[in-house]
């Protein structure tokens, strides 16, 4: 009995969160925060089945629901059934836009195929399933949409350039939603830095320099913000949080 009422007392009590990606790395760190924060979780994951698992056994650990579905969100046919099989497990109220490919070609060696990729992944599947989450949230419920970008959205390099201008497009979408879909549903972002090292990447420098603050993010530090998102009043919407340590600024 105690452990339910400690459960029921949590601010996402009752809720339940979509997570794409939510298996591995940042979406990892934002599974497992909905779940601290009360909520029951979806994670969608593409070929990181086992990885999902233990997500999964963790936030069961936690005494929350977790279900696992995949999709690869590169074929928008996969990206339009994604939401539809979600919903199955119950009503959605807060769906995270979290999956993405960042692969580090410039604008002379990005091939028509990296374009349309990363377009396919990181904004085509985030408006399906913003379009389809907002078309079955009941016309009396409220809703949340969080988009993970980058700061490179907002302030464009030299570097990962069908990546960035995915992005760029994702945060612009981000206020467009937030503007037509209020008030029911609220529409915010989160622009990271340098949370976790790429992944089977080679770092020729080390990022931390370029970071104001000096050093990588602490992954509690990602999830505060995440948090506060998942919770934050109603009247916040359209905004996009930098998490970044400054690095936008330098």
């Amino acid at each position: 009995m105690e452990s339910q009422t400690q459960s029921s007392s949590l601010p996402c009590s009752g809720r339940t969160v979509f997570i794409t990606g939510g298996a591995r790395r940042i979406g990892r760190l934002l599974s497992l925060a909905a779940a601290a924060a009360g909520a029951d979780v979806i994670i969608h994951t593409n070929k990181s089945h086992a990885l999902a698992v233990e997500t999964q056994e963790e936030i069961q650990a936690m005494g929350h629901q977790a279900h696992i579905l995949t999709a690869d969100l590169s074929l928008q046919d996969q990206a339009v059934d994604l939401f539809s099989a979600a919903n199955k497990f119950g009503p959605i109220d807060t769906l995270v836009n979290n999956a993405a490919i960042f692969e580090p070609v410039d604008v002379f060696s990005t091939t028509l195929e990296d374009w349309q990729r990363h377009m396919n992944i990181n904004l085509t599947a985030p408006f399906l399933l913003s379009q389809a989450f907002a078309r079955q949230l009941p016309v009396e419920a409220a809703g949340r949409i969080i988009n993970i970008l980058d700061w490179r959205a907002l302030r464009p390099g030299r570097d990962h350039f069908p990546y960035t201008i995915s992005k760029a497009g994702l945060a612009a979408m981000t206020e467009a939603l937030a503007y037509k879909l209020a008030p029911r549903i609220q529409v915010n972002g989160l622009a990271l830095g340098a949370i976790l090292p790429p992944e089977g990447q080679k770092e020729e420098v080390d990022i931390t320099r370029l970071v104001p603050a000096g050093r990588w993010a602490l992954p509690a530090e990602l999830q505060t913000v995440f948090t506060f998102l998942l919770t934050a009043p109603a009247y916040i919407t359209g905004e996009i949080i930098h998490v970044d340590g400054g690095r936008h600024l330098a």
